[in-house]
């Protein structure tokens, strides 16, 4: 009787770690389907991300941006929306496309249920759309983490899920030099990078990879180019 309970507890236990790590890691797909990058691109296209904004650090990775000729896609979170409008339409105006983040961003989001997740999609999307004519078709869930909820509230909205396969840590440390060369050892063309514009820092480490980008004859492009995504392919998947 006791092996059998401990053999049941063993089971539980095993099951609920596959599951928190399957949740956890975007490229599992787990739970949902993610494009974390293009695994057959060959040239030397990579995507610039951006997540968190819109903030007052948002307008200065726009001028980087602009300088390098770079195209980037920015996640954005619907309150930070609402705090910053104009820094919404300057994004969209110098031609870069946006995602939805969710509205609150909140470190209880993988706990919501299906119907609330789909209600802060939807008011995201609202947020966005009185700025730009184009349906909001790309979602980045709040840390990465992703729940049977969150697929139930997808397959309400349709977004597509997108992830990354270079993961900055730019939100977990100030250290420029330890951010630029965790970028660099995994940029391959057809990659993803994770960034966020809402701190200095990233804005500066933004600068010198742009640069490298530049010296080593990268060409930074948006989700939708990397991917080969368009309107059409999105509303049939």
């Amino acid at each position: 009787m006791a092996i059998n309970l401990w053999y049941f507890f063993a089971v539980v236990f095993v099951w609920i770690g596959i599951n928190a790590v399957g949740s956890s890691i975007i490229s599992s797909n787990y739970h949902v389907k993610a494009f974390c990058n293009n695994p057959l691109e060959t040239e030397k296209k990579i995507a610039l991300t951006f997540d968190d904004g819109p903030s007052e650090f948002t307008l200065e990775v726009l001028e980087l941006l602009k300088k390098h000729n770079a195209k980037a896609t920015f996640f954005c979170i619907g309150k930070n929306i609402e705090k910053h409008p104009e820094i919404i339409q300057k994004v969209i105006e110098e031609g870069h496309l946006v995602g939805n983040h969710s509205y609150s961003h909140s470190k209880f989001f993988d706990f919501y249920h299906e119907d609330k997740i789909t209600n802060e999609l939807r008011k995201t999307d609202e947020l966005l759309e009185k700025f730009t004519s184009k349906k909001i078709n790309f979602f980045r869930p709040p840390y990465g983490v992703t729940t049977p909820s969150i697929r139930r509230a997808l397959k309400i909205t349709g977004h597509k899920t997108i992830g990354w396969n270079i993961r900055s840590l730019d939100g977990g440390t100030k250290n420029q030099e330890l951010i630029l060369n965790r970028i660099i050892k995994r940029v391959s063309p057809g990659g993803i990078v994770l960034l966020h514009d809402t701190e200095s820092h990233s804005v500066l480490v933004l600068e010198q990879f742009l640069q490298f980008l530049q010296q080593n004859d990268y060409e930074v492009v948006s989700i939708e180019e990397l991917l080969n995504l368009n309107a059409y392919e999105i509303e049939r998947g």
